[in-house]
């Protein structure tokens, strides 16, 4: 037999489609430093949130220990997460759907 037919393995991988790109994450997590009013301030001055969006979002860093603030490019949420450590707020990134 000639080697021109595709072997059953290859034939299998051609037609998985690749998984599309997802998106990443900055993540603000719970302190014991700052106060909820200075994590809500920050939230207002760096990321543009409105006096409720910010609250929402600290409130939720703080009952449930962390909360996605932004989503993007991975350099866009480095950048982001380089800002909140420049503030003194504990931040990481991470691609959505990751626990």
């Amino acid at each position: 037999m000639s080697g021109t037919r595709a072997r059953p393995e290859l034939r299998r991988r051609e037609r998985i489609s690749p998984v599309p790109d997802r998106p990443w994450q900055t993540v603000v997590w719970d302190d014991p430093v700052n106060l909820m009013s200075y994590v809500a301030y920050v939230f207002r001055e760096h990321f543009g949130f409105d006096r409720t969006e910010s609250e929402r979002l600290m409130l939720r860093v703080h009952t449930e220990g962390s909360a996605v603030v932004a989503e993007g490019t991975r350099e866009e949420m480095e950048l982001h997460v380089e800002a909140m450590h420049g503030y003194g707020l504990w931040a990481t990134v991470r691609q959505a759907g990751s626990p």
